[in-house]
């Protein structure tokens, strides 16, 4: 396997903990995996940052974050990164918190927070972990970062490489929307594209950063991306007034998301910014619902064989999640759920969303709307609760989809005759 140098760190970081055994890695010696596994269970997220969150607290301040820039980046001093390193020029993070009283009323609930992923530089959440990565990658020296994607993490990793002239190579599976494929191609990146599924994109990839003095970002693997995809949940908590929801709704698939929210509000509790814990609601494609079955059935995730996966939700298709460690963690260690819906759902809730909200999102995205509204429906929702829903990507990521959604509930355009009559004939229709 080539080396690559050792991994920069942020000022109160103290190691990290492999989540398979339990082993302390010191800083120094930190790679992408715990040394006991490596070569071995190399694939399952097991490494979790350790810091130092009592030397932090004077850092860490309602105080001292209100004067840092209004990224992701007023957070560096509980990331992986030294403060002098060079981060990517990309505006990234501190996207909108929406409140939706439609929604509530729709949901039966007190409140409903919109998280708005869409408004990152590559629109999607997956730009926290990537400007992260290529940040890492430029301070170690690199000259070259890789990961496998359905598409989001691969555009988020393309479009913040190029912005700092790092070269990318991506690999996605060819069934990727080509809306995704065309970003990569447009950002610079060389781009393979595999005959197979994701689970196959992934294993080349990974075949591939063995031999290539490449930055290997791919979910899980690199333990790092837990900690760029946290700052949302930094940014809920602080545009909340240090008030976390009661649940957090997000699609998952290889479950890094969801393990990041936990870190995220795992660390503002261990810093005394906050006193609990949101309920964190997974939310799955009932064709790709690993996690689910593992969740509802008991079953150990380490031996647990992948199943097949296929879903509309390209960005939650996993047939083996690789973050599936954190991402069962988090749920049942906050009392949240898992939840999975189907592909019809899904679709329904992207016009539903767009409607009550104004904000479009690629089916992925909507997967959260789809999981709350599953919820209300069988009474797991109270009146009282405030929930949030983490909305990953845009609607202009696979467009093929909306149109399809919005055909499916014959929210089709209609039809017009040139002419005044026609016009006339309209606004009689319309009134």
């Amino acid at each position: 396997m080539t080396a690559i140098p050792p991994f920069p760190q942020g000022p109160f970081v103290t190691g990290a903990v492999c989540q398979i055994c339990g082993k302390t890695v010191a800083p120094l010696n930190m790679g992408y995996v715990c040394p006991d596994h490596a070569g071995k269970l190399e694939n399952e997220g097991i490494l979790d940052l350790r810091y130092d969150y009592q030397a932090a607290r004077s850092a860490f301040t309602p105080e001292a974050l209100a004067r840092g820039p209004q990224t992701l980046w007023r957070y560096r001093s509980l990331l992986p990164l030294p403060l002098d390193a060079e981060t990517p020029p990309l505006v990234t993070g501190w996207t909108p918190l929406y409140e939706s009283p439609r929604l509530a009323r729709l949901l039966g609930v007190a409140r409903v927070l919109i998280k708005d992923e869409t408004r990152q530089p590559t629109a999607s959440l997956k730009d926290r972990a990537s400007a992260l990565a290529v940040a890492q990658a430029k301070s170690m020296g690199l000259t070259t970062v890789a990961c496998a994607s359905t598409g989001n993490a691969a555009a988020a990793l393309a479009g913040m490489a190029a912005s700092m002239n790092l070269n990318c190579v991506i690999f996605v599976p060819a069934s990727a929307p080509q809306a995704k494929v065309a970003q990569l191609l447009a950002f610079g990146a060389r781009v393979f594209t595999v005959q197979g599924s994701y689970d196959d994109a992934f294993d080349l990839c990974m075949a591939a950063c063995r031999v290539r003095p490449w930055y290997n970002r791919n979910t899980a693997y690199n333990p790092f991306m837990t900690e760029g995809k946290k700052t949302a949940a930094f940014e809920i908590a602080e545009q909340s007034g240090w008030e976390v929801p009661d649940r957090v709704f997000v699609g998952v698939g290889d479950g890094c998301i969801i393990g990041g929210l936990h870190k995220g509000f795992a660390d503002l509790k261990a810093l005394g910014l906050t006193t609990r814990l949101p309920r964190l609601m997974g939310v799955q494609a009932a064709g790709s619902d690993y996690l689910h079955q593992a969740w509802h059935n008991n079953e150990a995730p380490l031996t647990k064989p992948a199943i097949p996966a296929h879903t509309v939700a390209d960005s939650i298709s996993a047939g083996l999640p690789r973050d599936r460690l954190k991402a069962l963690a988090a749920v049942r260690e906050t009392h949240g759920a898992f939840i999975k819906v189907d592909d019809p759902t899904i679709l329904q809730a992207i016009p539903t969303l767009a409607r009550n909200t104004g904000v479009f999102a690629e089916p992925a995205g909507a997967a959260a709307l789809a999981g709350a509204l599953a919820a209300a429906q069988t009474g797991n929702l109270s009146p009282e609760e405030t929930i949030c829903l983490l909305i990953t990507g845009s609607g202009l990521k696979d467009v093929a989809s909306a149109i399809q959604a919005c055909t499916d509930q014959n929210l089709t355009p209609t039809a017009v005759s040139v002419g005044r009559k026609g016009l006339k004939q309209t606004l009689e229709k319309v009134e």
